[in-house]
């Protein structure tokens, strides 16, 4: 990484390439350089799993960390604070794309099988009617003891 006297210049060692970026602050060189650079390389690795794999985190962690860390770098090199709004925007939008039908724990939620969710249902319900059979039956035998 160097300097000179209005350009901010980067080397992407992963990528074997120096660029260099104008010296003006966090705007839209930065969002330009997180997509081409960080987003590029995101995308290729991603292609190279199958789009049922997307929401493994054992097969997708590698590179989001890639990914997360180059956001990043950029950021230090190009003197952005990170993480910032753009960055919280980036990863909001890699995550509709990529990460929209996954859960918390990366498997799709779906709801147990019948013979499992039947007793959760049942069991309360058959509850609630005998606790009301047993109120009214105790008030009406203490009725005519009064």
């Amino acid at each position: 990484t160097f300097k000179t006297s209005w350009n901010y210049c980067v080397f992407f060692e992963h990528l074997s390439v120096a660029q260099c970026f104008p010296v003006l602050g966090c705007g839209s060189h930065y969002e330009f350089v997180i997509e081409e650079f960080c987003l590029t390389r995101f995308r290729l690795d991603m292609q190279e799993l199958d789009q049922s794999q997307w929401c493994s985190w054992e097969d997708t962690a590698k590179f989001y960390e890639e990914l997360t860390n180059c956001t990043y770098l950029l950021a230090s090199n190009m003197n952005c604070y990170w993480p910032n709004r753009m960055v919280d925007e980036f990863f909001i939008q890699v995550h509709r794309r990529y990460f929209h039908n996954c859960s918390m724990s990366g498997r799709r939620l779906r709801d147990p099988p019948n013979r499992i969710l039947g007793p959760f249902i049942v069991v309360p319900i058959l509850v609630t009617i005998l606790m009301t059979a047993l109120v009214v039956w105790r008030s009406k035998r203490s009725e005519g003891i009064v």
